[in-house]
């Protein structure tokens, strides 16, 4: 699966989604030499290989930015700072809960402004889940060209839409197909807790907003965080290329998939 390279060949700046499902999450944003990674949802051992399969160097990473604390974002970071000494950046609500629970192994600092880091700058947003000061973030680089990464929500509020418009790539959750979940094993309780203001985008509700940031100039839109159970690659690209329908595609836009696992192969676009 390739990187999405929306900055150009002479910047050499990409989104790596290296896992992208309900069971583990972490996207590397950056150049080969240098970045940062949003969240580390796997194992250091399957982080450092997923890297490699790309051709980044685990010394490359220059921060991880957590967007919040469930396991699915943070299962690696302890041994991630431990081993790679690499700095934490959380909402403080968060970055308390991580230190607290002895998740994180060295320093941290939290996100109260904007953080200038290995060409960037990250900002913050906040995004409805059930989790304390759950965020997403938006990188602006040197050149002025910006991507975020926007996962784990119930809604697009005001404030993530006026965040997110106007990004030239954005990896957005498209988590569920609502007649998948609605059909399938999950238990009454877990339904209403993903389809709620405080749980997931579906496919439909991901193809909404894919339709307003084309609108307003995004270009790349990756879909991320897909549940495996309630939802497929096909299905969730189908649905928000419908809301999409009056964009030519691979000319307006480029809509992708983030890959469960990064395969390590990549092409230029």
């Amino acid at each position: 699966m390739q990187p999405y390279n929306f900055l150009g060949s002479d910047f050499l700046a990409r989104i790596y989604p290296l896992f992208s499902s309900s069971k583990g999450n972490s996207t590397y944003i950056g150049s080969k030499t240098c970045g940062i990674l949003i969240d580390a949802g796997v194992s250091y051992t399957r982080l450092v290989k997923a890297l490699s399969a790309n051709d980044i160097d685990i010394s490359a990473v220059k921060g991880v930015f957590i967007t919040h604390e469930h396991s699915d974002h943070i299962s690696g970071v302890k041994m991630l700072t431990k081993k790679a000494g690499i700095p934490v950046f959380a909402q403080p609500y968060t970055l308390e809960g991580l230190f607290r629970s002895k998740a994180v192994y060295s320093w941290g600092e939290d996100m109260t402004g904007s953080i200038c880091i290995a060409g960037m700058e990250v900002k913050c947003f906040d995004t409805p889940h059930d989790a304390n000061e759950s965020c997403g973030y938006r990188i602006t680089f040197e050149n002025g060209k910006s991507c975020a990464v926007c996962t784990d929500l119930g809604y697009v509020t005001p404030d993530i839409e006026q965040a997110l418009l106007g990004t030239d790539a954005v990896l957005l959750e498209s988590n569920y197909d609502e007649a998948m979940l609605k059909n399938g094993p999950y238990p009454s309780y877990l339904k209403a807790r993903i389809k709620s203001k405080f749980g997931h985008l579906s496919n439909s509700d991901s193809g909404k907003f894919a339709e307003r940031l084309v609108q307003n100039g995004t270009t790349r839109i990756i879909l991320g965080h897909l549940s495996q159970e309630n939802n497929t690659p096909q299905t969730a690209d189908n649905t928000v290329s419908g809301f999409l329908s009056e964009y030519k595609r691979n000319y307006d836009y480029i809509l992708t998939v983030a890959p469960v696992e990064t395969a390590g192969c990549f092409t230029a676009f």
